[in-house]
């Protein structure tokens, strides 16, 4: 019986992961991602604030998310 298991993890985790599995491994496939010069964005960190000056803008519009995403009265 043939077993798939995806291990996501470190190099260090993965390799111990693999290193514990019982039985033969014949076959892995691995993603490497490229190192960035780009610092990592962390999690509170406006993605799009670099795009704003190139954003359109009506006044008095609501770009909130829920107003883009919810049918306006009359719709």
């Amino acid at each position: 019986m043939t077993k798939i298991e995806v291990l996501k993890g470190s190099k260090q985790e993965i390799a111990e992961t693999v290193a514990r599995i019982t039985g033969e491994v014949r076959e892995v496939i691995v993603f490497v991602e490229e190192p960035s010069e780009q610092e990592p964005i962390l999690p509170d960190e406006d993605l799009f604030a670099e795009m704003r000056p190139h954003e359109t803008r009506a006044g008095g519009a609501d770009y909130s998310r829920q107003a883009l995403y919810s049918r306006a009265e009359g719709e």
